[in-house]
């Protein structure tokens, strides 16, 4: 049975960003944005419970109260939505703010020429063009 006696009412969306190695980011967000291999989902306080498959994207958090927007390059994974908490938890997370442009086409344009030699050339392509939009996205972004 629903919870009204309106305590979520004031709770905050608390997200989390978990690689294998370590927790990426944490804080209170307005709003999270992922790619799952169903398509994008937009996560807003008291969002339903949800369980989601990843895909080789960008994540966007808008953090609440400020403009800010931490954009991060996630290599698939999982997204867990549960009582105003969400946790995307990948092998491999990176900030865009952490990847550099150049590096990151470069990464990617290598990683094109693999493509026919095996599934996990398409694989390398996927984490390259998500690095790569992440990277642009911050380096575009307001204040660059």
């Amino acid at each position: 049975m629903a919870d009204h006696t309106g305590a979520a009412d004031t709770e905050a969306l608390h997200v989390e960003l978990v690689a294998a190695d370590r927790t990426v980011w944490s804080g209170d967000a307005a709003m999270v944005i992922a790619r799952t291999t169903e398509g994008d989902i937009g996560v807003l306080r008291d969002h339903a419970p949800a369980l989601s498959l990843l895909a080789e994207a960008v994540v966007e958090i808008q953090v609440e109260g400020t403009d800010d927007v931490v954009v991060a390059a996630v290599d698939g994974g999982f997204l867990s939505v549960a009582n105003n908490r969400v946790s995307i938890l990948s092998e491999h997370i990176e900030l865009g703010e952490d990847i550099h442009v150049d590096k990151a086409k470069a990464e990617l344009e290598e990683a094109r020429g693999l493509i026919g030699a095996n599934n996990e050339a398409e694989r390398r392509v996927r984490r390259a063009e998500a690095r790569l939009r992440a990277a642009e996205k911050v380096s575009s972004g307001p204040g660059h």
